[in-house]
Formats: C-alpha cells, sequence, structure tokens
C-alpha cells in the first residue's frame, strides 16, 4: 500500500517536470518547481516511515522550509528583479506607498509634519 503512494508521489513528480520543461511561462515552470519541491518534501516523509526512521520527518521539515524561503525569494525577484527591494519602504513614493498599511493616520500625520532633518556635510564636501 505504502509502496503504492510512493509511486503515485514519484508520477506526480515526473508529471510536474514535464510542465517545468515545457511551461509555456515562467510562472508555470516555478509553480512545477514548487511542486516537485512539495511532492519532494512528502517522498522523504514517506521513505522515513517505510524504513522506520522518524529523523526523516524532521530532515523534510526543514527541506519544505527552505522550499518556502527560496519560493518567496524567487517570486520577489521576478516582481522587483531585485532582492534587496523592500516593497513599502520608498523614500520619494507618494504617501500611501511610503507608509505601511498598518500605521495609524495620527502616527502618518505626525510623520508627514516633521521637519526633515539637515545632512551634515562631511570633511572633503
Amino acid at each position: 500500500m505504502y509502496t503504492v503512494a510512493t509511486l503515485a508521489v514519484l508520477v506526480t513528480m515526473a508529471l510536474a517536470l514535464l510542465r517545468a520543461v515545457l511551461g509555456p511561462t515562467v510562472f508555470d515552470r516555478i509553480l512545477a518547481v514548487n511542486t516537485i519541491a512539495t511532492k519532494t518534501t512528502i517522498l522523504i516523509a514517506l521513505l522515513g516511515f517505510l524504513t522506520g526512521r522518524p529523523d526523516f520527518l524532521d530532515i523534510a521539515l526543514v527541506y519544505a522550509l527552505i522550499n518556502f524561503i527560496g519560493s518567496v525569494a524567487i517570486l520577489k525577484f521576478f516582481k522587483y528583479r531585485d532582492f534587496s527591494h523592500d516593497g513599502w519602504l520608498e523614500p520619494d513614493a507618494p504617501h500611501p506607498h511610503r507608509m505601511p498599511n498598518w500605521m495609524p493616520p495620527e502616527v502618518i500625520e505626525i510623520l508627514d509634519n516633521h521637519p526633515e532633518p539637515e545632512k551634515q556635510k562631511g570633511a572633503g564636501e
């Protein structure tokens, strides 16, 4: 029974690999690679169950967390073309994009009316 489940996971991984190769869009490929990583997590957990080694579940959990962080990083790169972009903190952007959504209006008003500190000139300027 568990062998059938393992074979089913391998078949779905093969189908996801086919989708990753054929595309048609980059987002289909990203989703397919994420699916392969998720199925790999399931496969590691199944192998741990079949071999009677519960430490495989720890390995599967770490692999799933790394997969999640990698997926978020790749999607952020495709959105901003930069890993260091901080989505809501834009100094020259208009008001709604500069402040986070959770900030109370009173705080936004205080920050908007507060004068900017003057920049000190260095010795070489």
